[in-house]
């Protein structure tokens, strides 16, 4: 059978879309063909138009054909062909590849065993594709054929990234640990201060770049994509200054505008986050000073340049002058003497806030052998109920992953602080182990607010708890009662329900919210954001870590006394398991409701065309 024939035959059947025709044409005539796999290039070399969305091709429908005729024939095979003529079958299959379809791609590399061609054959069309603009089909091949060394890295990155596709960029590169280098290196060079889209286009002067592709290069982004594949790809901060630099940089404008604008961050608290963000960057240094002038005063820009050394010609204007006036007691910063801290708030935090109902020596640091085997004989308890929270420092997203720096475990009458940043403490062999028996023991109540942090921070402590992850039992998280009782609250006040965001409408958020709805006072949060590495810790610290665990244990008590006055179910723990059913049937009502919608829309599509129907016979 001439292929050109049945080629028109299968132009015909298409063309009336008479596709069961069409598999059976494609079965005959198929084994009517002398050379099966030259016919079928023949034939899609003159098949026109490109995959398009879900919408095949006619070259799409023959190839699937082909694909199923060729398993019933094993007989018809490349290496029955001179090689010569099989490696020119292959070019021409290679020509074909550039059609957007995966499913016809894979189809053509197996059916022509593409992956056999020479490397430097490969190369060269991947090159062709890319002169045609082509980079998206490019990079994908180029992985499927596995040729990511043999090409030059950045001519492949490069236009893909601008094309806002850097998934395709980070599988270019994935097991290839130079590759991966590199793309790292070449976003951080991005993140430049003086980096400019002009340096792209001279060094890739045929690149055609509009203004939708140089909007993907935005400095924030591009900084929060450099530290998640410096995380990803096991790559050293020390590569990655300008990511780094320019993260820092936000963090120090978040802190002054904390400290500064909202006033919500104590000086304390400041002056530990800005040592740490700044460290020894000269540049940061100098943006610090400046910021203090602007936002402060000069005499406490003064105070930090000295504690900097900076040198005289970097300073803003006036700084060296406020230098040279300080008397000698003010040109160190001083911060208030953590020993004059008392136990005890004064009387207007005690107006204001929840306070525990403790006193200082049931507060037990736990940072020895033997304060843990006590600590662990008082937790582990059967029966008992336990109020869980940790702390870990801020590192305002220079660092993905945080550390727990201490957890606090509260039960009736005493709470237990695990330092774990106490020397050789945390590496203690049965620590992790205890984490676990705690967490894993059903007949042990564990109360906590929204664990997902904390639980992902374990994870980054003890690799361990990762590998092995743990088995949560006895847990009630009560951030899911709080929800139940905003949407209670929401019920109330409206006709209908709708989704509520915890701490909406209100000046306390989460857990201090819940506080204050349940007991009366919220929490103070002031310390929330300190540094939780630093020790000792301040008084102000200890009663912040404290009151966040133990609350959870009075909040727990007031709404399992009296349930039903805050709209909740008898037993608490089941609110979990039920918000669950509720979140399945909502999503079978939204299924239902669409189904009616269709329904009704189907109906009024209907009687709408029997009444444009009999008008139109009216109008006759």
């Amino acid at each position: 059978l001439d292929p050109f024939m049945l080629r028109d035959q299968f132009f015909e059947l298409w063309n009336q879309n008479d596709l069961p025709m069409l598999h059976l044409a494609a079965i005959q005539g198929f084994s009517k063909l002398s050379e099966p796999l030259e016919a079928l290039l023949t034939i899609l070399e003159s098949c026109p138009g490109k995959q398009k969305g879900r919408n095949h091709t006619l070259g799409y429908h023959i190839l699937m054909e082909f694909q199923t005729w060729i398993k019933e024939h094993p007989q018809v095979k490349l290496s029955s062909f001179s090689e010569d003529k099989a490696v020119d079958l292959q070019r021409r299959a290679l020509g074909l590849l550039s059609d957007t379809s995966p499913t016809f791609r894979d189809s053509l590399i197996n059916i022509y065993l593409l992956k056999s061609l020479d490397p430097s054959i490969l190369c060269l069309y991947i090159v062709k594709l890319q002169a045609l603009n082509c980079y998206k089909e490019a990079i994908t091949l180029s992985i499927k054929f596995g040729l990511q060394t043999e090409l030059n890295t950045m001519e492949m990155l490069v236009p893909v990234i601008l094309q806002d596709k850097l998934p395709l960029a980070e599988s270019f590169v994935k097991g290839h640990s130079e590759l991966e280098r590199q793309l790292v290196l070449l976003l951080d060079s991005w993140c430049h201060p003086d980096f400019s889209v002009e340096d792209i286009r001279k060094q890739f002067p045929h690149l055609s770049l509009s203004r939708h592709y140089t909007a993907q290069i935005q400095p924030k982004m591009l900084t929060r994509h450099v530290l998640r594949l410096m995380e990803k790809f096991k790559i050293d901060q020390r590569l990655c200054p300008n990511a780094l630099h320019k993260r820092r940089l936000d963090s120090l404008r978040y802190l002054m505008f904390k400290t500064f604008g909202e006033k919500t961050m104590t000086e304390e608290n400041w002056t530990d986050h800005v040592q740490y963000v700044v460290a020894d960057d000269l540049l940061l240094q100098v943006h610090l000073v400046q910021m203090l002038v602007k936002y402060c005063s000069l005499q406490k820009a003064s105070q930090w340049s000295l504690r900097y050394n900076i040198p005289k010609d970097q300073l803003p204007l006036g700084v060296w002058e406020a230098q040279q006036s300080l008397p000698p007691d003010l040109q160190q910063i001083c911060l208030n003497d953590i020993t004059q801290e008392k136990w005890v708030p004064p009387q207007s935090h005690w107006q204001k806030f929840y306070q525990v109902p403790l006193t200082k020596d049931k507060v037990h640091f736990v940072d020895r052998p033997e304060t843990f085997h006590e600590c662990q004989s008082i937790v582990l308890k059967e029966g008992g109920i336990v109020g869980v929270d940790m702390e870990w420092q801020p590192t305002f997203g220079c660092v993905s992953t945080q550390t727990v720096a201490l957890i606090q475990l509260a039960v009736l009458d005493q709470v237990f602080l695990l330092d774990l940043c106490a020397r050789g403490f945390c590496q203690q062999s049965d620590l992790a182990g205890f984490i676990r028996a705690l967490f894993s023991n059903r007949n042990i109540l564990k109360l906590g607010y929204s664990m997902t942090g904390d639980l992902k921070c374990l994870s980054a402590t003890w690799p361990e708890l990762s590998e092995e992850p743990l088995r949560m039992e006895g847990m009630l998280d009560l951030l899911r009662v709080h929800q139940k009782i905003q949407c209670q609250k929401v019920n109330r006040v409206q006709n209908g329900p709708r989704e509520v965001l915890v701490g909406e409408d209100s000046a306390e958020k989460g857990l201090s919210l819940l506080v204050q709805q349940v007991l009366g006072k919220p929490l103070d949060k002031t310390e929330q954001m300190s540094n939780w590495e630093k020790r000792p810790l301040r008084i102000s610290q200890i009663r912040y870590a404290v009151a966040d665990a133990y609350c959870l244990l009075d909040v727990y008590s007031a709404l399992s006394s009296n349930p039903a006055s805050f709209g909740l179910p008898a037993d608490l723990r089941s609110i979990t398991s039920s918000q669950s059913e509720m979140s399945k049937g909502k999503k079978q009502k939204e299924k239902q409701a669409k189904k009616t919608a269709q329904a009704l829309g189907n109906e009024v599509t209907c009687q709408l065309g029997v009444l444009l129907n009999s008008q139109g016979c009216q109008n006759r």
